[in-house]
């Protein structure tokens, strides 16, 4: 009997998608991560593409201004969860299937991106990146909240060790040592606000605590 096709929109990590979904909810109301929302998202409008939605926490922070959200999720049991969250949404939310390195969407078609805490996760960064600049308008914004690389060689050498070894079969194919700012800068964006933190800003530095926030602008195709 021949084996079923695979789904080439869909992933499946059906583990960390409940481990996400569970940490990720924490992280809101106890990490300080539903302020990042807010501000990743505060004044955003028009149309924007959301990608790897998860399980759709940013869509109850989206400003009135925005007029449609197009959230790509690849991830089945995660997407479920963000369907469930576009109904009690405020605008209107369009949730797909699809992968960042081929979003199934027209080019130059969108005012605003945003990438949140998925730039970790996508197997082809460089051209997850390209995509995103194909499918914005000229002058376009992308907005991010990621994290990434610790300024510290020390950590930086744990974060170099574990990408290598099981964190990524762990973690639904996170990465720890990528630095999603310069990612940005390559593909063609120009960065016009970032800051960078650490979380949780007290007590002991996690490989993932080294984040950045910030705004970057579509450069010429």
């Amino acid at each position: 009997m021949p084996s079923p096709r695979r789904d080439p929109d869909s992933v499946g990590h059906p583990l960390f998608a409940r481990f996400y979904a569970r940490f990720s909810t924490a992280a809101d109301t106890r990490g300080g991560v539903r302020d990042l929302r807010r501000e990743l998202l505060h004044g955003a409008s028009g149309r924007v593409i959301e990608v790897g939605a998860g399980n759709g926490l940013n869509f109850a922070h989206y400003p009135r201004a925005v007029s449609e959200v197009v959230a790509v999720e690849p991830e089945r049991r995660l997407r479920r969860l963000a369907a469930d969250a576009a109904l009690r949404a405020e605008l209107p939310v369009d949730l797909v299937p699809g992968v960042a390195e081929a979003l199934p969407v027209k080019s130059e078609a969108f005012d605003v991106a945003v990438a949140s805490l998925v730039l970790c996760t996508v197997r082809d960064l460089p051209r997850a990146l390209s995509e995103l600049h194909r499918v914005l308008r000229p002058d376009a914004k992308l907005r991010f909240l990621e994290h990434g690389r610790a300024p510290g060689a020390g950590m930086a050498a744990v974060q170099r060790t574990l990408d290598r070894t099981l964190w990524p079969r762990l973690f639904g194919g996170c990465h720890t040592a990528r630095d999603p700012a310069a990612a940005i800068e390559d593909a063609g964006f120009r960065i016009t606000s970032s800051r960078t933190f650490r979380l949780p800003e007290h007590g002991p530095a996690l490989p993932i605590s080294y984040c950045v926030i910030g705004t970057a602008r579509r450069g010429p195709a």
